[in-house]
């Protein structure tokens, strides 16, 4: 049982995101749409993410406007539009962006080791 330990670091990295609220039960409907004909789906989901969100991200930076984080700090951010705060809107995007890049660093090293030990059983609920 060489997958063993990487198993459960897989484990220890998923729950941990989870723990620090990187990840919500969005992301675990997403990993029950998994199945032996598309093994990758979540990782699939998260790269359009990404690359879709990225490209958001700088629009945003350019025009003012996922996973969770990104998700408070862009509602932080309505708010300062509501409120009509320029100041406090430019500085909420920057936090957009940090929490962006720490889901993307922290989720991409997660589907490495994933891709590594093959389908996994069904999504569950992180304790």
């Amino acid at each position: 049982m060489e997958s063993s330990p990487l198993r459960q670091q897989i484990a220890t990295m998923r729950q941990s995101l989870f723990d620090e609220k990187m990840l919500d039960e969005h992301y675990l409907i997403v990993e029950q749409l998994e199945d032996e004909n598309n093994p990758n789906f979540a990782e699939e989901i998260m790269t359009m993410y990404f690359r879709d969100s990225t490209q958001l991200i700088a629009n945003l930076e350019q025009a003012f406007i996922g996973a969770n984080q990104v998700s408070i700090e862009v509602n932080q951010m309505r708010k300062c539009t509501r409120e009509h705060d320029i100041e406090r809107m430019k500085t909420t995007l920057q936090q957009v962006k940090k929490e962006h890049e720490k889901l993307r660093g922290r989720i991409e090293p997660y589907f490495q080791l994933l891709r590594q030990v093959g389908p996994v059983e069904t999504a569950q609920r992180p304790s």
